[in-house]
């Protein structure tokens, strides 16, 4: 598979859908590399790893940890770091925070949640070399002010509301735009109304792209699983079958057998 760069993500747009999944660490993002076009290393790590309610606490240095261990594997997929809560919170940080990832890690772009309001951030930042990646649409980041996390697009106000802000990003610079949350007749419209491809989660079909969290797709997630996402696999049930049966191979000295002793 050919590395995608970020003339490629945009030309995609009405030709080839774009396939995204997250990954935190070396392991997964070994597997991952290569059969997914981009892979995210974004702040649901937080929720998905650290057990927390949301992915407000999750830090700058934490990203960038997990984005050099996915990087240290990922040759072929297009990474992706997600700027965590606060990190973007003025021009000045966030031109100082996305130099540190540029440094301190390979990722080939950053993601930044927010619309209209963060569309001056972005172009202070693509301005300066730092390709960005939107996030708009329900923004887990801003789950504590909002009172939770609330579908977007509901009625047509909402959904202009929505295309303004992703017409300013791109204007801003933007290279893709995640569009989470978002009614999928709402999200259709929000889609062709830009020319950067507009990657879906929770957002219908008619989008450019899709982009899911990989321990809810591979069925590691015990606890609640969103509508939107499709469990490929029983993770857990497959790891707690083998853990059984490792239990078992002890209990009867069958392991280990004389092929895998010195």
């Amino acid at each position: 598979m050919k590395k995608l760069n970020i003339q490629d993500i945009k030309a995609s747009k009405n030709i080839k859908k774009l396939s995204m999944v997250t990954a935190y660490d070396a392991v997964f993002a070994k597997l991952f590399d290569g059969n997914i076009d981009i892979i995210l290393v974004g702040d649901s790590l937080n929720m998905s790893f650290a057990n927390s309610s949301d992915t407000v606490g999750a830090t700058l240095k934490q990203m960038i940890y997990h984005t050099q261990a996915v990087c240290s594997v990922a040759n072929s997929s297009f990474v992706v770091c997600d700027m965590p809560f606060g990190s973007v919170a003025t021009r000045k940080k966030a031109l100082k925070n996305a130099i540190k990832v540029y440094k301190q890690t390979k990722a080939d772009a950053i993601k930044i949640e927010g619309g209209a309001d963060m569309a001056d951030t972005i172009k202070y930042l693509t301005s300066r070399n730092i390709a960005c990646m939107g996030h708009i649409g329900l923004m887990p980041q801003v789950s504590r002010a909002q009172g939770g996390y609330k579908v977007r697009g509901k009625d047509t106000e909402d959904t202009k509301a929505l295309i303004e802000d992703a017409k300013a990003i791109e204007k801003a610079g933007v290279f893709a735009i995640v569009l989470e949350g978002v009614k999928a007749d709402m999200a259709a419209d929000i889609t062709k109304a830009v020319s950067v491809p507009i990657i879906g989660i929770g957002a219908g079909t008619d989008v450019d792209g899709q982009v899911l969290v990989w321990s809810d797709m591979f069925g590691f997630n015990d606890g609640f699983v969103p509508k939107f996402v499709r469990v490929y696999m029983d993770g857990a049930g497959l790891i707690r079958e083998n853990l059984r049966q490792f239990t078992t191979d002890i209990q009867e000295d069958s392991f280990p057998d004389k092929s895998e002793q010195y």
